[in-house]
């Protein structure tokens, strides 16, 4: 069918409709038992369908999808079972990234793009720390200053800590412990590697959106098995990306296929010890986001990882084995099992824990997106390596790669830190030493001055509280206003 992913054959043939294939889904079950290889066979349909695929390799098995695959045994015994002659190999186009740039391009984001909503997530700050970090970012709209990677975002927090006194008059309490506890949490987070991920040039969401010159969609490979080392940064920085193409990919409603697919591995580490506000809006985003053409696929060992209202939205649904020798595990499998639209033919629960590898429950949407009754199906072979691939072939892959040009090389343009310190060594922030006229400015020349000078200003220089507050919120409106509103749903904003 050339409107579906054939996966496997159980009593009859199993595939995935394209145009449901934006209600999301969910790959779940234990380690070693076919996951990885189910996924595999999923992106190269997703491919071959002219789909752009973006997935997390945590192990360094999903690299073999840039390789053909090699005639094997067991392979060729699984293709007999099913029924699919002839059995052919071919690589699929991939392009490989890497948040520390080591084994794929680097993948980086600014700190303004990164916001504080989910900045705070990833320092584990607690609710007043978040509020210190809320005031940071406020400021540094206000007064115009650009927060592109780590050094910018520790010289705006010294800032604070040094006008604590004048910010926690307008904004409330600003403690310098905060802000001490902020600067050492992003000690951590460099120590992890962080320092790699925030700076320019920064992702353009377009270049994972690319399909080959032959119409396949581009599979675009996070290389993740060092950044899996720092959970809480690889469940942000997925976190970051999937809010990212929620905010600008526009919207197109219902079509044939999606424009994007999203694979999210080790799904349970987004969910983690995540507070309320931060869950609603992950399931918010998973519910809206079917609509700009993107389907979201969670992989995880057991489906009870995935929060309810997020699991409630998983319209497509391939459950691999789970092994019960406790009272636990067996709720598990039970909960697993009524999560199907039954079978009368056999016991769901008890299918569960008796498949082999390879073999897997599948109940995927069908038409007018009802869930299809749960079939045992045996997964096909993949076309492309099941396996890592050699450090060769990686190397040769990202020498051929357009986008090396593009991201290889980082840039460090003026911001945040290189500003202030022009503003120290110029003394802009110092008061003056007379009291200013109040004669007003002519707007033609006067230079723009932002909230911070008006906090700043003694009674005696400067205008009125009210006017001065009105001509500051009058400077400021095309800057500060503009960046609050488009800072998105996750505290995001897009580099301007």
């Amino acid at each position: 069918m050339e409107d579906a992913i054939w996966l496997g054959r159980g009593e009859r043939d199993q595939s995935l409709l394209l145009r449901y294939a934006n209600r999301h889904g969910l790959i779940a079950g234990a380690t070693g038992t076919g996951k990885t290889v189910t996924l595999q066979i999923l992106a190269e349909g997703f491919s071959q369908a002219g789909i752009p695929v973006f997935a997390a390799d945590i192990k360094g098995d999903l690299a073999g999808l840039s390789q053909a695959g090699e005639p094997k045994p067991f392979l060729a015994e699984r293709a007999g079972k099913i029924g699919l002659a002839p059995l052919t190999f071919a690589p699929a186009p991939v392009v490989f990234w890497d948040v520390l740039g080591e084994r794929g391009h680097p993948v980086r984001a600014t700190i303004s793009e990164m916001g504080p909503l989910l900045l705070s997530r990833l320092l584990d700050l607690n609710a007043v720390q978040e509020g210190v970090l809320n005031i940071a970012f406020r400021l540094a709209d206000e007064e115009g200053l650009l927060l592109l990677d780590l050094k910018d975002l520790r010289a705006l927090l010294t800032l604070v800590s040094e006008n604590a006194k004048a910010l926690s008059a307008r904004y409330g309490n600003v403690s310098t412990a905060s802000v001490g506890a902020i600067q050492r949490a992003l000690l951590v987070l460099e120590e992890q590697g962080a320092e790699h991920f925030f700076g320019e040039p920064a992702l353009a969401l377009s270049d994972f959106l690319r399909t080959a010159p032959d119409g396949r969609g581009i599979l675009n490979i996070l290389d993740a098995t060092r950044l899996i080392e720092s959970p809480r940064l690889y469940a942000t920085f997925l976190l970051w990306l999937l809010s990212e193409l929620f905010e600008e990919l526009p919207e197109i409603g219902d079509s044939e296929k999606p424009k994007l697919v999203f694979f999210f591995d080790e799904a349970h580490l987004l969910f983690d010890e995540a507070p309320k506000a931060l869950l609603e809006r992950i399931t918010q985003v998973v519910r809206l986001i079917r609509s700009k053409g993107v389907g979201v696929y969670f992989i995880t060992q057991n489906p009870q990882d995935i929060p309810d209202p997020v699991g409630s939205q998983l319209g497509n649904r391939i459950q691999h084995a789970l092994r019960a020798f406790t009272p636990k595990e067996t709720k598990a499998v039970r909960i697993a099992a009524e999560s199907f639209r039954k079978n009368p033919a056999f016991d769901t629960a008890e299918a569960i824990s008796h498949l082999s590898v390879g073999e897997a429950l599948t109940s995927l949407l069908e038409d007018k997106g009802v869930p299809g009754i749960v079939e045992r199906t045996l997964i096909r072979p993949p076309r492309s390596r099941i396996g890592a691939i050699g450090q060769s072939e990686r190397e040769a892959i990202l020498k051929a790669s357009p986008l090396g040009a593009l991201y290889n090389t980082p840039i460090d343009r003026l911001s945040a830190y290189e500003q202030l310190r022009a503003r120290e060594a110029k003394g802009a922030m110092e008061p003056d030493p007379e009291p200013r006229p109040r004669t007003p400015r002519k707007t033609s020349s006067a230079p723009d001055v932002g909230i911070l000078d008006t906090i700043l200003k003694g009674d005696g220089r400067r205008e009125s509280t009210g006017e001065a507050f009105v001509k500051s919120v009058a400077r400021s409106v095309g800057s500060s206003l503009g960046r609050s509103i488009m800072r998105g749903l996750f505290g995001t904003m897009r580099r301007r």
